[in-house]
């Protein structure tokens, strides 16, 4: 087996296995890694041989057998000088063994992005998904887990909203981020003072995909239940159904949708590799005089 950069050649196989995954995908229960995709990015959402991703494909016999998609995030990237990157795809054709080339385009994902100089590799997957063993045999670590909540129709249960709401303005990113600090378990000690307690962002679906919410929120009532209700009154009459990813540690987000018509469809892991450690540069030590006397 061999395994390469993929290249325009390519794009037809490719293209066929993500669409033979998707018939397969539409027939199970859960649609756990129909979601996943939905999650990432879809491979028609992007351009496979641009220079925001990455893409590789496992070669037998002439043909090809598998691949797999790495992107910087943000998205346009360029990963020569990308630090983080999202692994979006990893796909097996039916034919041939999934427990030999899965792991193996895992491996060369992380030599390529390691040599491109990528600190960090990130992949979220469904709670006991097949491909979990290719990533955990390759070093990924779980630091996280992510309740994906879904409701066909969110239903608000008031009128009342956060105090101070507005739209995001120029300089935000910073509050923002000193928001995600303190809602996340290492930064609860870390700042004294913020600006920012609660995010709202909808984004409209369409077709296959549902309406997406994005919350964040610090857990002091009644601020979750009342951003909720926000956010879901942005949705106005749209007919498309909605979902929401949190992490473990925003429970009182995932219980304000829960009472607002949400289900946890499924549960998903975070996983992450360091390719990369920092060491410290030695300090030099000082040398030891015999004393007599």
């Amino acid at each position: 087996m061999k395994i390469r950069s993929a290249g325009l050649l390519d794009l037809s196989r490719i293209e066929e296995m993500h669409r033979s995954s998707d018939v397969k995908l539409s027939e199970a229960e859960p649609p756990a890694a129909r979601l996943w995709s939905l999650l990432s990015s879809t491979l028609s959402a992007l351009l496979p041989l641009a220079q925001d991703t990455l893409i590789y494909v496992a070669e037998e016999k002439g043909k090809v057998v598998g691949y797999i998609q790495a992107s910087g995030q943000p998205l346009a990237l360029d990963l020569r000088r990308a630090r983080v990157l999202q692994v979006l795809n990893l796909q097996v054709a039916d034919e041939v063994d999934a427990d030999e080339v899965a792991p193996a385009l895992v491996q060369h994902l992380c030599n390529q992005a390691l040599e491109r100089g990528a600190m960090r590799l990130f992949v979220r997957l469904p709670d006991r998904d097949a491909l979990l063993p290719a990533f955990r045999l390759a070093g990924f670590r779980q630091y996280a887990t992510e309740q994906v909540l879904y409701s066909e129709k969110p239903r608000q249960r008031s009128d009342e909203y956060p105090l101070g709401i507005r739209p995001t303005r120029r300089g935000d990113d910073r509050r923002l981020y000193q928001l995600y600090r303190k809602v996340t378990p290492q930064g609860v000690s870390q700042l004294d003072r913020i600006e920012v307690v609660g995010f709202v962002r909808v984004q409209r679906g369409g077709a296959a995909r549902p309406d997406t919410l994005q919350l964040m929120a610090l857990p002091e009532h009644p601020l979750p239940a009342e951003l909720a209700d926000y956010g879901i009154s942005l949705l106005g009459d749209s007919e498309t159904p909605a979902w929401s990813s949190l992490r473990h540690y925003d429970s009182h987000m995932i219980d304000a949708l829960r009472g607002r018509g949400f289900t946890i469809l499924l549960t998903q892991l975070l996983l992450v590799k360091e390719l990369a450690v920092r060491v410290p540069k030695p300090v030099r030590e000082k040398g030891l005089v015999p004393s007599f006397g």
